[in-house]
């Protein structure tokens, strides 16, 4: 079943996206290396509950935080915890809220300190994907056009595009149809028509595209233990643009001024 919005219910989904998109930034003015992931998550726990919104990661089917932070090798779903952060890691922070009764998503990956020039390049390029993925979600395309988009970016430098996790529709649900796959054939798959909204989310590997789960049940990891990056925006189809709903604005006006990390983009 596939949930069309209203122009009423996406400008909720942005009110939604943009508590995320300012959580994001708050975690961008606090990261850097000592600091514990668990110490992130509280932080952005609190700034969504500040502002009249529910994390919506924290017990979703169990899962036991506020941020999905997966450092290096970890893919995605990664469990905050006591470990210290270290120059040279990146570090994917993936975060949801429920507001007024309407979700939003997005991630954002994090470069701490002295990031070999390889694993930049990997971020930027998924970052680019990201991006040249919305471009193909209009109405009237289909969303093998986005997926085909991602996947043959990233491929063209080498990386590894992951299978097993995709984007999602979003709305009342944190997860909706359709699936969103970043890999597939131009011209194939659902055509996009006005008022869907999905998250789109490319899951990049420096290596092989081939993942596995850690024993905590959550973590995913890159098989071979290459760095992987991972964002998203949640985005409504549109005619002629797609109307991206997060926002990376406030993350990056963080970063410029933040000595710890490095600007990626």
């Amino acid at each position: 079943m596939l949930y069309y919005k209203t122009n009423e219910e996406i400008e909720l989904v942005r009110e939604s996206s943009l508590l995320v998109a300012k959580t994001l930034a708050e975690v961008a003015k606090a990261i850097r290396p000592g600091i514990t992931t668990i110490e992130l998550d509280r932080i952005a726990e609190e700034f969504i509950r500040d502002n009249q919104g529910v994390p919506a990661f924290l017990n979703y089917h169990g899962f036991p935080n506020s941020l999905c932070i997966s450092v290096n090798a970890q893919v995605v779903h990664g469990i905050p915890n006591k470990d210290e952060l270290k120059d040279g890691d990146i570090c994917s922070v993936d975060c949801g809220v429920v507001k007024n009764g309407f979700y939003g998503d997005s991630a954002y990956t994090f470069a701490l300190g002295d990031v070999d020039a390889e694993t930049l390049q990997l971020l930027k390029v998924t970052r680019e994907s990201l991006l040249k993925g919305i471009e193909k979600a209009v109405a009237g395309n289909r969303l093998g056009d986005v997926s085909s988009a991602i996947q043959e970016h990233a491929e063209s430098f080498g990386f590894g595009v992951v299978r097993e996790l995709v984007g999602h529709g979003i709305g009342r649900h944190l997860h909706e149809k359709p699936e969103v796959p970043n890999y597939g054939k131009r011209g194939s798959g659902l055509v996009l028509k006005e008022g869907l909204v999905i998250a789109i989310e490319p899951m990049i590997n420096m290596g092989t595209k081939s993942v596995v789960h850690e024993k905590d049940g959550w973590t995913i990891r890159t098989a071979d233990r290459k760095p992987s990056a991972h964002f998203e925006h949640t985005v409504a189809i549109r005619k002629e643009t797609a109307d991206i709903l997060s926002s990376f604005k406030f993350i990056e006006e963080v970063l410029e001024k933040n000595i710890n990390t490095k600007v990626t983009y």
